[in-house]
């Protein structure tokens, strides 16, 4: 297909809670997307993850959309035929900027599906219509606040329960969380880098809480002190921020610095990458899962999906849509499953990422007017 538009759409949705990680305390979202338009007539829509400032990440939503407007978009509307597949080649001129990259990629790629009638489950590999769904909790005030938080997700259904941790927020906080949902829930922490290789015997004490795993306690760039954690402790360690390409997967596993990793499809440039990641560690026989990052319905879909692989044998943070929005920006909302499927969401079977974006909350709570970039 051409691209006849690509537009911009930048809005803020409210927390129903705020989130508090490591390196900072969220009240709402700051969402970048992207809508494509093609010859054909066929319309698909991409969500950038970037933060509205560069603290997680290097990206960030100002930053995303500058190199999108002035780099990106010119290169996918000046090409006279594209797929979903010749998006990272066509933008590969530009170093790094994943997540704006993959905003697009997806966004082609929905509507390339939603010309095709074919489901993102379809085309990436699903081989399950439902999903095991974990939800990750922010970093809270006191103890007392945080079990309440916790509890109210056990009720609910979740089938692991993801504690973020930061020096001075770890052993206490992990310790009352085991103690409230028992010795065999599903239990891991992530620290979003916050620690260096002199706690290496500080996170040793997580081992007696019987985790899942730690994900990415050290710098995105430190691959040798996460191999020197791996040796010392019994937690499976896990890698998030380190892990942008197929690549570096393969070269973080070969060294021993991770036995688990976590693929945000759009950490890592797209979902094409991703699955060329989840091949990868399913080949080596690493399990993999799906990470979040705040998403509305539009990038949660297609995280639904691509959590339906084969190697995503551990619940990812694919929660509800309801865990961070009072409204999606879908007309269908993310609802956890019961019964059966308690604590689990259907995988969309519609075409593209099978969800229906809402005009009328898009234009509710944009922050700017939309940037239509055209050939």
């Amino acid at each position: 297909m051409r691209l006849n538009s690509i537009t911009l759409h930048r809005l803020a949705m409210p927390l129903v809670r705020p989130f508090e990680t490591s390196f900072g305390r969220q009240t709402q979202r700051v969402v970048l997307l992207a809508q494509v338009r093609a010859d054909s007539g066929a319309v698909g829509w991409g969500e950038c993850v970037a933060g509205e400032g560069p603290l997680y990440s290097s990206e960030y939503v100002d930053g995303c959309e500058h190199v999108i407007r002035h780099y990106l978009a010119p290169a996918l509307l000046a090409a006279p035929q594209l797929t979903a597949e010749s998006v990272a080649p066509l933008l590969a001129f530009v170093v790094g900027h994943r997540m704006a990259k993959a905003a697009l990629e997806v966004a082609v790629l929905d509507a390339e599906l939603r010309a095709s009638a074919t489901s993102f489950g379809s085309y990436l590999g699903a081989v399950s219509d439902w999903v095991d769904c974990g939800v990750s909790v922010g970093i809270s005030p006191d103890i007392d606040t945080l079990l309440e938080e916790v509890s109210g997700y056990v009720g609910e259904g979740y089938r692991r329960i993801k504690l973020k941790i930061k020096p001075g927020w770890d052993i206490d906080p992990v310790a009352a969380v085991r103690d409230l949902i028992g010795p065999d829930a599903l239990l891991q922490v992530d620290a979003n880098t916050a620690y260096t290789g002199a706690d290496i015997a500080h996170l040793g004490k997580l081992d007696a809480f019987d985790l899942v795993l730690i994900e990415q306690p050290f710098a995105e760039e430190d691959i040798a002190t996460h191999v020197q954690l791996a040796a010392t402790i019994a937690t499976p360690v896990c890698l998030d921020e380190s892990i942008v390409t197929a690549d570096v997967a393969l070269d973080a596993i070969e060294r021993g610095a991770t036995s688990v990793i976590n693929i945000k499809p759009g950490r890592v440039g797209g979902y094409l990458e991703a699955v060329r990641i989840h091949d990868l560690c399913t080949e080596l026989e690493v399990p993999v899962w799906c990470g979040g990052m705040l998403e509305t319905g539009v990038g949660r879909a297609g995280n639904v999906a691509l959590a339906a692989l084969p190697g995503f044998t551990l619940p990812g943070d694919t929660s509800a849509s309801r865990r961070y929005f009072a409204e999606d920006l879908v007309e269908e909302p993310f609802v956890l499953g019961t019964g059966a499927h308690t604590g689990q969401l259907p995988v969309p079977t519609g075409p593209g990422t099978g969800v229906t974006v809402r005009g009328d909350l898009v234009r509710d709570w944009a922050l700017a007017a939309p940037i239509e970039l055209r050939p």
